[in-house]
């Protein structure tokens, strides 16, 4: 959609946009991109396991096809067909063959495919004569593999291309990017950014704190949609991939200023070296492109490592709610026969990137005392919790019914924990009191983490307390490894021993 058909639109439902510190402009953009998209990582990811597969078994038919189902040879060939397939797709991925302007232009990468094919074969040929094996395989079969091997790849590609293009054209696989910072250089990296061919990049639009004689209001036909101060709004709404900081690298004091409000996003910070300040050795930047940059941040938990934790979270998951249901069952029993109202409590909590989320616990308070909010926090001796409540809070098993946040994507196993939205260290909320407290919120929350085996859990009413978390939790999320989500999962039970802070 072109920015004219989208100011255009804005006009017309502006009166009904929801309340928000964002103009009209900047509203009716973030909500054009809300919804979430392909990752053009992902794109590349898939294609790889895809050319393996495809490789491997057209290997291993043509060896059933010709040479005939040999128990002898068997293992032969199919190793051999595994083996020269993932080699290939390996130097491919040297090649940059799984980059965007690859996919969606194939004809690009001809000479590299047809030189990778050949080495791979060169190579098998060369291993079997110096084994020996070179008898013990089909000569026919070498030859249709190289020729029909090379055919489908270039056909899957094609193919590919031919899908990959529609889905940026309609915006389905994208990487969407905000410029930081207006004025000409801005105007300069924009139009550096939109020359770029077969380029996956949508810039959504411009943010900068100058007023609009130093930075215009449109910039190379992007508007200036607010200040950096309403880019944490509009980030929080729209789906997001990378901020573009286009200052000079001269500028320390205000990269240093802009860095510190917007690390908090999940996103990837880049400062943009399009204007050439200063120069660095080619290896020092990252590139869009031919467009150089600095990688000054990365989202964390991205592409394909979200794709590791969500499954470490469904299998583990799974297991711990078959593992304590008998637990669950007689809980919720307790809880119905020691006080009148339901097992279930639902609490309103931030989630990834500040959403808000319903978090479900075991009721622990009588009914008529309970404090939704969870402004006023539970303390020792707190004569709104019930028996049964005290044992459960006690044990943590209030938080068993978490586990159907795990499983439908809100929660994670292992996190930061989603503290309650009201919650307060000496009458101040808690971003108020620590700096950086929203950057917890750049990877989903959790039922346990690194904090709570550490011993901080149970009550916050202390400044330090909260800061100690924030520092435990940012200490996860920089340091985060599917082996990390494991011994921290393994050491939980360990730290339920711990219940001096639990009331």
């Amino acid at each position: 959609m072109s920015m004219t058909s989208v100011v255009s639109t804005v006009k017309t439902v502006a009166s009904r946009a929801e309340h928000s510190g964002l103009n009209p402009v900047a509203q009716q953009v973030a909500q054009l991109y809300r919804r979430d998209k392909l990752s053009p990582v992902m794109l590349g990811g898939f294609m790889q396991l895809g050319e393996t597969a495809l490789l491997s078994i057209l290997g291993f038919v043509l060896y059933i096809a010709y040479v005939g189902n040999e128990p002898a040879l068997l293992w032969n060939y199919l190793g051999v067909s595994l083996g020269a397939a993932v080699f290939a797709v390996l130097m491919l991925d040297q090649a940059d063959a799984y980059e965007v302007p690859a996919l969606l232009r194939p004809r690009t990468i001809l000479r590299a495919l047809l030189m990778v094919w050949s080495a791979t074969f060169a190579l098998m040929a060369t291993a079997a004569f110096f084994t020996r094996m070179s008898n013990e395989f089909s000569r026919v079969w070498y030859v249709a593999w190289f020729f029909l091997g090379l055919a489908a790849i270039l056909v899957l590609r094609l193919v590919i291309s031919r899908i990959a293009r529609r889905w940026v054209r309609n915006g389905r696989m994208e990487r969407r990017a905000i410029i930081v910072g207006g004025g000409k250089r801005a105007e300069s990296l924009v139009r550096a950014l939109e020359q770029q061919p077969a380029s996956d990049i949508r810039i959504c639009g411009i943010f900068d704190d100058r007023d609009d004689k130093r930075s215009p209001s449109l910039v190379a036909g992007h508007p200036k949609l607010g200040t950096i101060a309403e880019l944490i709004e509009f980030g929080r709404i729209a789906r997001i991939d990378m901020l573009i900081v286009s200052l000079p690298l001269t500028a320390e004091n205000r990269v240093r200023s802009l860095l510190k409000d917007l690390w908090v996003l999940p996103v990837d910070i880049r400062l943009s070296a399009h204007a050439g300040d200063l120069s660095f050795r080619p290896r020092t930047y990252s590139y869009i492109g031919n467009v150089p940059m600095f990688d000054l941040y990365d989202r964390p938990i991205s592409n394909w490592d979200s794709v590791a934790k969500r499954c470490f979270d469904l299998i583990f998951g799974l297991f711990a709610l078959l593992l304590v249901s008998p637990i669950m069952l007689l809980t919720a029993l307790a809880i119905k026969l020691d006080s009148k109202g339901p097992v279930f409590f639902r609490q309103k909590r931030h989630g990834f990137n500040n959403e808000v989320i319903d978090v479900y616990k075991f009721r622990s308070m009588y009914t008529d005392r309970a404090d939704p909010t969870g402004r006023n926090a539970v303390r020792r001796g707190d004569p709104r919790v019930t028996r049964v409540g005290r044992f459960i809070r006690k044990t943590s098993i209030d938080e068993l019914p978490q586990l159907f946040n795990v499983l439908n994507g809100s929660l994670s196993l292992v996190g930061p924990r989603p503290h309650v939205m009201s919650a307060v260290a000496r009458d101040k909320l808690y971003h108020e009191v620590v700096e950086g407290y929203f950057a917890r919120h750049r990877v989903k929350p959790g039922i346990t983490g690194w904090a709570q085996i550490n011993g901080l859990r149970g009550e916050t009413d202390t400044v330090e307390k909260i800061r100690m978390r924030t520092e435990h939790d940012l200490y996860y999320i920089e340091n985060w490894s599917i082996w990390f989500d494991l011994k921290i999962l393994l050491l939980t039970p360990l730290s339920l021993l711990n219940t001096e802070n639990a009331y």
